[in-house]
């Protein structure tokens, strides 16, 4: 039997995306009903996303050829996903305050079932501090919302906005139906972001690191049924809203304080984020004001180190190895040093592999020897080939 799926397409230019999306989840075996508002029809035909997906496009409320039977609740309750992309500010600012005045708002406020959210919009409508606030009430609903991304706009601007690819929508869709459940139960620690040492009242040491992959495996983590605690430094994305504890640190030492205390209670540990190796050995409060400034700098502690040493045999620590040479020895090598049961090692030299991107190339090495290259992928693709390389382990 074909799962039912529920597009609905509002009125931004990314609505051309939402045609490769309905192809894509119709040869993924969906059964695939479009509504679209008003404004969608004036980017798109309704008759493009009626080819695409061998239904009829649903646009009015009031057609006078409806079935007797109410439809926005009849498409409700029979729906097993719902996915708004594009989702305009307009489209989450009504769900966020209960508004139904057209098909779709009307559907998506009737449905029980799991919601996708692909915002896409101007950044200066993203980051406006309203907006923000209606979506941070849409993922309170429970509703997963996939981040746009960064890149160069319709507008002409460069920056947050853009909405997420097709294929990576079809992919959430695809969990969605699939509710796999393999971590239920299971306690996870993931660290993410970068850690912050401070020089002086105005300046720090830091590295460029994102946050981006440590946060995938937490949502990923926590979609498939762990219980999952994100310590998280500084991070250019916001954590998943089922995460169960999201603890903000700002130093290496502030990390090393919120893992160690929490690792031996956990099931799994994943190593993600980026600590600074040093700190300064003196700090200013007030800002350095001098022709030159000579630092001292010292070790911050091995963080997985200290898991790896306390770990019991029950508790599964995950590494990372970013490298710029040598990368299968190295990434060897830090496996054993840290005594851990799997380590994911990057080049960070690689085009689509290195700090901020959205797409990561990785290899895995478990402690059993087994060495596992992987093609670039998204990095929520990364946090699931994780999970699944673990449960083998």
């Amino acid at each position: 039997m074909k799962r039912k799926v529920l597009v609905g397409v509002t009125g931004g230019i990314a609505a051309y995306k939402s045609c490769y999306l309905v192809s894509a989840l119709v040869k993924l075996g969906c059964d695939v009903h479009v509504l679209m508002t008003d404004h969608a029809r004036e980017f798109v035909s309704a008759m493009t996303f009626e080819t695409l997906s061998h239904n009829p496009v649903i646009t009015n409320m009031f057609r006078q050829d409806r079935e007797w039977e109410v439809e926005h609740v009849s498409l409700a309750k029979s729906a097993e996903v719902v996915v708004v992309a594009p989702a305009t500010a307009n489209f989450i600012g009504k769900i966020a305050n209960g508004i139904a005045d057209d098909m779709l708002t009307t559907t998506y406020l009737a449905s029980k079932a799991p919601k996708i959210i692909c915002p896409a919009m101007n950044t200066a409508m993203y980051t406006d501090e309203v907006f923000q606030a209606n979506l941070d009430k849409v993922a309170s609903t429970g509703a997963r919302i996939l981040s746009p991304v960064s890149g160069r706009l319709a507008c002409g601007d460069v920056g947050v906005g853009k909405m997420v690819e097709p294929d990576e929508i079809a992919a959430a869709v695809k969990d969605a139906l699939a509710l796999n459940l393999d971590y239920l139960g299971k306690r996870v620690l993931v660290t993410a972001g970068a850690t912050v040492e401070e020089i002086d009242g105005v300046r720090y040491l830091s590295n460029h690191s994102s946050g981006k992959m440590g946060a995938a495996i937490a949502e990923r983590f926590a979609d498939r049924g762990a219980t999952v605690t994100l310590v998280a430094g500084n991070m250019t994305v916001r954590p998943a809203d089922n995460i169960a504890e999201v603890v903000s640190v700002k130093s290496t030492h502030d990390m090393f304080e919120a893992v160690t205390s929490r690792a031996p209670l956990m099931d799994y540990v994943v190593m993600a984020a980026a600590p600074a190796d040093y700190t300064p050995v003196k700090t200013y409060s007030q800002k350095v004001k001098s022709d030159a400034l000579t630092l001292e700098l010292k070790k911050t502690e091995d963080i997985a180190a200290a898991v790896g040493r306390k770990k019991g045999a029950n508790t599964k620590l995950v590494i990372f190895s970013a490298e710029t040479n040598d990368l299968i020895e190295n990434a060897k090598g830090k496996l054993e040093r840290k005594n851990a049961d799997l380590v994911v090692a990057n080049d960070v030299t690689k085009e689509g592999a290195g700090f901020g991107v959205d797409t990561n190339i990785v290899t895995m090495i478990d402690r059993a020897g087994g060495v596992y290259p992987y093609e670039k992928m998204s990095k929520i693709e990364v946090a699931d080939a994780i999970l699944d390389r673990l449960k083998g382990l």
